[in-house]
């Protein structure tokens, strides 16, 4: 009985490291994954802040447009 015992603590061991190993390399993924959603998001901002003053400007002249203070001809 207590060679079957050993046997079980054993593979308990032995499976607890490979799901720590496992663990280990998911974080190591998700670290990775990490940095570049930070270099993405450092290189896609400059873009952005462009795209969102266009937004601005073509709202502005939208606005100014509808806004029914332009002069009409009859």
């Amino acid at each position: 009985m207590p060679a079957v015992s050993l046997v079980t603590i054993g593979l308990s061991v032995a499976g607890l490291v490979v799901v720590a190993f496992c663990a280990f390399k998911v974080y190591l993924g998700v670290r990775r994954f990490g940095r570049e959603l930070d270099r993405a998001r450092a290189r896609l901002e400059p873009k952005h802040a462009v795209l969102r003053d266009e937004l601005r400007d073509l709202q502005e002249a939208r606005a100014a447009r509808d806004s029914g203070d332009g002069v009409r001809s009859s």
